[in-house]
């Protein structure tokens, strides 16, 4: 006699059935962490023992050659009592403004536009603003070296409209250098955040546009009722990413400006390099970076509750 087909047994049956004391389904689970302990390995040895061994230097005064001594708390009383070190976190917030907020409202308004209509090349539209996130900093850099130069497109065009007394070197402007590099994050970052809300609204169901339409809503009202609310995660995933690249930013200081002229331009990564290499204040700079980790953490979890609306 042919046994039975279990499987299209109700799994309240089949439940019934099992011999006592056999493990549920899928069981045992912890197989399950035998295929991921090659990432973990991975991820312990390049991650978590790098943080771990930083935040026990970050306890000691030592310059990276000589016998350290114990500081305790000291370098992070340092950091938050010394000045200079409390301007470049200040640095570092303004250009999470022009790296995760300036792109992100930029992108919603193409993408506001995009969605009432369907404008042509809009691939190679996509592409070209994406195109700043697969080129090497260092040419981005060197790019916009030379387009803030004295003689570059910016200040050639001022004097070719009369303007020219507003032409200066944007990066060795005490007053310009911040926000002239934090507009080159802005031209960097708007790709990241267009791709992520285009991907969004795709997923929007069509019907809500219409019905929003049918009831008389304009574009400004369609934006706040459709798309604002259905772009939710990708808003999170965008200002997640681009805050930390704002909080993380060494190369692109360290390339068009090395922190320059003066103060101006120094945020706490760049520091973290400086106080290493330049000063011999190692401890004091994994106090830095173990600040910077925390801080990226608690904007991370402060993003997705606050986007989101997660308890």
């Amino acid at each position: 006699m042919k046994p039975p087909d279990t499987r299209t047994r109700p799994a309240a049956d089949r439940t019934r059935h099992r011999p006592a004391g056999a493990p549920p389904p899928g069981e045992p689970r912890r197989v399950a962490y035998l295929y991921v302990l090659p990432a973990l390995l991975v991820y312990a040895a390049f991650l978590l023992w790098p943080l771990l061994h930083g935040a026990y230097l970050s306890l000691f005064r030592w310059d990276g050659l000589t016998v350290g001594t114990w500081a305790g708390l000291g370098n992070y009383t340092q950091a938050f009592s010394d000045p200079h070190l409390r301007g470049t976190f200040g640095h570092a917030a303004v250009l999470v403004f022009f790296y995760a907020v300036l792109p992100c409202c930029i992108a919603f308004l193409l993408v506001a536009v995009m969605s009432r209509s369907r404008p042509r090349g809009l691939t190679l539209f996509r592409t070209v603003l994406f195109l700043p996130q697969v080129v090497a900093m260092v040419a981005v850099a060197v790019a916009w070296q030379w387009i803030y130069s004295e003689h570059g497109p910016i200040n050639g065009t001022l004097r070719l409209l009369g303007l020219g007394g507003l032409a200066r070197g944007w990066l060795g402007d005490f007053t310009w250098a911040l926000p002239s590099v934090g507009l080159i994050g802005t031209w960097a970052e708007i790709g990241l955040a267009m791709v992520l809300f285009l991907a969004g609204v795709q997923k929007i169901p069509r019907e809500l546009y219409e019905a929003a339409r049918v009831d008389g809503a304009g574009a400004v009202r369609e934006f706040f009722a459709v798309t604002l609310p259905g772009l939710r995660r990708e808003l999170s995933v965008a200002l997640t990413l681009t805050i930390i690249a704002a909080l993380r930013n060494f190369d692109l200081i360290y390339l068009t400006t090395g922190g320059g002229p003066g103060d101006a331009t120094r945020v706490p990564a760049y520091e973290v390099y400086n106080r290493t290499f330049n000063t011999g204040e190692v401890g004091l700079a994994c106090a830095i970076g173990i600040i910077i980790a925390v801080v990226v953490f608690a904007v991370t979890a402060g993003v997705g509750r606050l986007v989101e609306g997660r308890p």
